[in-house]
């Protein structure tokens, strides 16, 4: 998966250095790139945050989320 992160973020690199002007480049860096790379970074690292939430509950390890007072 972060393959494909890398591969996405060089061309979008690419893509903004032959923008004219610094603000264009910008803006493409960061709409083209940044943006939907991090949905997508969320997305399909969703099952994994899952599967370790899931994994700290079984070993029985708190998570800080506990409501008994002290």
């Amino acid at each position: 998966m972060y393959i494909i992160a890398i591969g996405w973020l060089y061309v979008v690199v690419m893509m903004s250095i032959t923008e004219t002007s610094f603000i264009a480049g910008l803006m493409t860096f960061l709409f083209y790139g940044l943006v939907p790379l991090a949905v997508f970074l969320w997305l399909f690292g969703t099952p994994q945050r899952r599967r370790s939430m899931a994994a700290k509950e079984k070993a029985g390890k708190p998570d800080g989320t506990d409501t008994k007072p002290d």
